[in-house]
């Protein structure tokens, strides 16, 4: 295995509820009311659409507003990351990856570990630079048992969401989460700091009018059976967590570059209740000033702190 590379789920397609608009000249993103499933190709048109995304707009009347699921994983925490993550918006190479108490960071002089204030605390992450940053895998379908969508979000709602679900899931299934039958659905709230308007989220939720009763019970016989053909769920889980381990960051500059266009442009503003970014635009001292210099500046203060 290649070390410093992350080894990560392998990626069929991208699940989203918004999308990059050209406006003006400019690529900014824009939000929306349902959810859009896309491969991995893109046109002049934006992202492809995966031919599930047709068959289930079909399902649902024009809008898919949910998407039957499985997980990868049985650990929560390797089917949902989440971090405060600042990228380099010109190249959209990873630059500082944090938990709120420490942070990786790409420093002249190599990685470092340093401090992580939150983005509250941070100069770095003025102007929006540094934001929360969650990435869900999650099967759909059976074609490809170990081939997931991801779905990507820098919204508060959506990432306590479903960090909250999936450990309670887990907890209540006895361990047995990539077993029991899911559904991402989308909902919708509004707060004071919305001024009325809709507020999307994503929810991990059971499957139709299943009860919990029964898709626990479900999940068991799935668990018996594939333990009876020798599906090693644990040793899965071992593997996914050494591969997420081998690299200092997640994300590569190739995928950078998308999520930095979709989540932190400078052209858009994301507010902390919004879980889909509106195209105000904004021009901060943050965003003025090129992001290497108040790197380089930053690391040095806190080198000589040290």
């Amino acid at each position: 295995m290649l070390r410093g590379l992350a080894i990560t789920p392998p990626i069929l397609g991208r699940i989203a509820i918004g999308k990059v608009v050209e406006k003006n000249g400019k690529r900014l993103p824009e939000k929306d009311d349902q959810f859009t499933i896309t491969s991995q190709l893109q046109n002049k048109n934006g992202w492809i659409p995966h031919p599930l995304d047709d068959t289930l707009r079909k399902a649902q009347g024009g809008k898919i507003r949910s998407i039957p699921i499985r997980l990868l994983f049985n650990e929560p925490d390797l089917n949902f990351r989440a971090e405060y993550s600042l990228f380099d918006r010109q190249t959209g190479r990873p630059v500082c990856v944090g938990n709120g108490e420490n942070c990786k960071r790409r420093t002249q002089e190599g990685l470092a570990s340093l401090p992580c204030p939150s983005p509250d605390g941070c100069d770095l992450a003025r102007g929006g630079a540094c934001k929360p940053y969650g990435r869900l895998n999650v099967l759909i379908g059976d074609d490809d048992p170990l081939g997931s969508f991801i779905f990507r979000t820098t919204g508060f709602n959506s990432i306590r969401t479903l960090a909250a679900r999936l450990e309670y899931f887990k907890a209540v299934s006895g361990n047995r989460l990539s077993c029991l039958p899911l559904e991402l659905k989308l909902r919708g709230k509004s707060t004071r700091q919305s001024h009325g308007s809709a507020i999307f989220y994503v929810d991990i939720t059971l499957r139709g009018e299943q009860s919990l009763e029964a898709a626990i019970q479900e999940a068991q016989q799935l668990d018996q059976q594939r333990q009876a053909a020798g599906f090693d769920q644990a040793a899965l889980d071992r593997a996914a967590r050494q591969g997420f381990g081998n690299g200092a960051f997640e994300d590569n500059e190739e995928d950078g570059s998308a999520v930095v266009e979709e989540f932190f442009s400078t052209g858009d503003r994301t507010d902390k209740q919004t879980d889909t970014p509106t195209t105000n635009a904004i021009s901060t001292e943050a965003d003025a000033d090129p992001l290497t210099q108040k790197l380089a500046a930053k690391t040095q203060q806190l080198a000589g702190a040290a």
